[in-house]
């Protein structure tokens, strides 16, 4: 099949709405110090435009509420998106709820739990609830959910959920909580987990804390974003708040995480080409020792190599993305997996030599790059550490090849084999070269 990555004239309009949208109208928010609740009421008007444009939470299908884009175009739309941490809020499909939702989508499809409809997946795609994702433990390694401690288990007609979470994402700013656990440990992890959904006020449910992290040592999280920590403590749940059928845990994250990982990686695109775009400036504007930054062969050398890099990694993001439309996002892992490991990579060096040509400035919290920094090396760690797709890339790669029959030590015969299958031939050319 050949690759296209052509979208349609009307669409193509959509975007260069969006790319002034975004310059003009969501970036200059980063610079007001804004609570969450001040956030959320400053950002309304903006997506009620984005409502009106027919561009809401464009990764769900219609029938779900969304607009039923393909990944090519969600990628062309995170692409401009994904400039700025209010982008993807004002458009409906922020993390974690557009994953969220998503996996509620995927529970639905799996066993026709239509009141999951009215009770969790319209208000949030109204935006009038919020959610968190709780997989991640402080216990066991998350980068192998077979690991999991939490537990539930069942009583009558209710599960009893027991653990610990951190990083859960929104945690304590969400309504809802959408929780992994064991729910049957004596078989296989991968058959023995589950999904549930948590209103955030039932009792036993205790947010310990705000996580402070690189990201946000001082936790100000008025930018929609948070990683709690999470005890689970004889939580009651109703049988209803199972998401699909019991069992389906690493299903439905592998639901979740496939096109989340795609959708960073899509993000990460317009970080580089913002940060990008800050480097190329401040060369041509900044004069020391003799002539601008910009007639220095290594400013030259890290603008040439961000360019292409930044290229590598939008051909890649474009061609998963196409791939998935094509045959979906399981026969799509190596493609995701290879694109979140570059991507991230690209997006940390692009971002870095932005600070580098900056100098003293980049470093400062006048410029968005010191934020932006510690952004891109969370992105080598969430949604898998880069060390384990490398491993998934690298294992599904060898399965191509088998061991060489003839051993090392016998290379000699080979080449004595292949002289005597091709001897004409090299008569031919000695005879030519006398």
């Amino acid at each position: 099949m050949a690759w296209d990555f052509v979208t349609e004239p009307e669409f193509e309009e959509q975007l260069v709405w969006m790319r002034e949208f975004v310059r003009e109208e969501i970036i200059p928010i980063e610079t007001l110090e804004l609570s969450h609740d001040q956030s959320l009421t400053f950002i309304k008007p903006l997506q009620d435009e984005v409502r009106a444009r027919g561009l809401w939470a464009a990764h769900l299908p219609a029938d779900l509420g969304g607009m039923g884009f393909g990944q090519v175009r969600l990628g062309l739309m995170h692409e401009i998106l994904g400039q700025t941490p209010y982008g993807p809020v004002v458009f409906g499909n922020n993390a974690p709820d557009s994953g969220n939702a998503e996996l509620l989508a995927a529970g639905m499809e799996m066993t026709g739990q239509e009141y999951i409809r009215e009770r969790w997946l319209t208000p949030l795609l109204n935006g009038t609830m919020r959610s968190g994702f709780s997989m991640t433990e402080p216990e066991t390694a998350g980068s192998d959910p077979r690991l999991l401690k939490t537990r539930a288990t069942k009583d009558g007609d209710e599960w009893l959920l027991n653990g610990h979470k951190w990083y859960t994402t929104n945690g304590s700013v969400a309504d809802i909580l959408v929780v992994m656990a064991v729910t049957n440990p004596d078989i296989h992890p991968y058959q023995g987990s589950s999904m549930f959904v948590v209103p955030v006020d039932t009792p036993g449910v205790t947010i310990v804390r705000d996580v402070g992290s690189m990201d946000d040592p001082e936790n100000h999280y008025g930018r929609f974003g948070n990683h709690a920590e999470i005890l689970y403590q004889d939580v009651r749940i109703p049988a209803e708040n199972l998401i699909g059928p019991e069992g389906s845990g690493f299903l439905l994250a592998q639901a979740r995480l496939g096109p989340g990982r795609i959708h960073h990686c899509m993000r990460w695109l317009g970080q580089s080409q913002r940060a990008f775009d800050m480097m190329c400036e401040r060369a041509v504007s900044r004069f020391t020792h003799g002539s601008l930054l910009s007639e220095k062969q290594t400013i030259q050398n890290w603008i040439a190599d961000s360019r292409a890099e930044m290229h590598a990694a939008r051909l890649m993001t474009l061609h998963a993305a196409w791939k998935m439309d094509q045959v979906g996002a399981s026969a799509s892992r190596d493609e995701i997996a290879m694109i979140k490991y570059y991507g991230a990579t690209v997006l940390h060096n692009v971002i870095d030599r932005a600070i580098q040509t900056h100098g003293a400035l980049g470093y400062s919290t006048d410029m968005p790059l010191e934020a932006m920094y510690r952004w891109a090396r969370a992105a080598r760690i969430y949604d898998g550490p880069d060390e384990v797709h490398r491993q998934t890339v690298a294992r599904h790669a060898l399965k191509n090849y088998t061991p060489s029959e003839v051993p090392s030590e016998f290379i000699p015969e080979r080449t004595k084999a292949a002289r005597e299958k091709f001897a004409g031939m090299l008569e031919f050319l000695e005879a030519e070269t006398v």
